[in-house]
């Protein structure tokens, strides 16, 4: 069962604002009974119309990992005409949505669905969903991964430490293995920045269970049910 106003956003009518005023104004039934905002439905047995039209069926889950290369925004569109995560994905009629971020210069395993719950489930801070990152830092190595194993404040709140493991060290650059919990805008980056260290590259490599493994940039492909299942088990 699902509040009415989420069905009509999910499956591509209206966002949830315009689903409420829709449902408001007497123009959505359900099963030839006026509906209420915030009423539970069954979206595969009840009969849903709007204005005396069925709404569309519920579209077919779709499931799949991109590896988003650098120079792309994590977006569905982007007004000045930059390259987007959705240029890469051909071949599938369902319309799918990113879960979470990466930032234009970052790259690595992007989750993307139309499964609801899932985005938000992986993307609520109470979830604390490991996300693994490969960063090749510039500077004084050994003390920038002391000061990034101290909690740190960004954005108003208290982060804790990442785990971290220095896979390469040579001079004044490093390879560090970064798993954080949490979701901060451009969190990896600024902690990095915080303790001395400039990211030259940024690789998310793995999220919860899934990991990028050689996937090219730029390419993508279905999740196994097996990923899948271990995908649900952490949610």
């Amino acid at each position: 069962m699902q509040r009415i106003q989420k069905i009509l956003s999910e499956r591509g009518i209206a966002s949830r604002r315009a689903a409420e005023k829709m449902i408001a104004s007497g123009r959505v039934t359900v099963n030839g009974v006026t509906a209420q905002t915030g009423q539970a439905v069954d979206g595969a047995r009840d009969v849903i119309r709007i204005d005396g039209k069925k709404i569309p069926a519920a579209p077919k889950p779709v499931y799949l990992m991109l590896h988003k290369p650098r120079g792309v925004m994590t977006t569905m569109s982007d007004d000045k005409g930059r390259a987007t995560v959705m240029d890469f994905i051909d071949g599938i009629d369902e319309r799918v949505v990113p879960v979470g971020r990466l930032d234009y210069d970052s790259e690595g395993l992007l989750i993307m669905t139309n499964d609801g719950e899932l985005v938000h489930a992986l993307t609520h801070p109470s979830r604390e969903v490991d996300k693994v990152y490969r960063v090749r830092v510039k500077g004084d190595v050994t003390a920038g991964v002391n000061k990034l194993n101290r909690p740190v404040v960004l954005d108003g709140k208290r982060l804790p430490a990442p785990e971290i493991e220095v896979t390469e060290h040579l001079d004044d650059r490093g390879t560090l293995m970064m798993t954080i919990h949490t979701g901060v805008n451009r969190q990896v980056r600024r902690m990095c920045e915080l303790a001395g260290l400039r990211v030259q590259r940024l690789r998310r490599v793995a999220v919860g269970p899934l990991a990028l493994g050689d996937l090219k940039p730029g390419a993508w492909r279905y999740l196994s049910s097996e990923e899948f299942n271990e995908l649900r088990k952490i949610l």
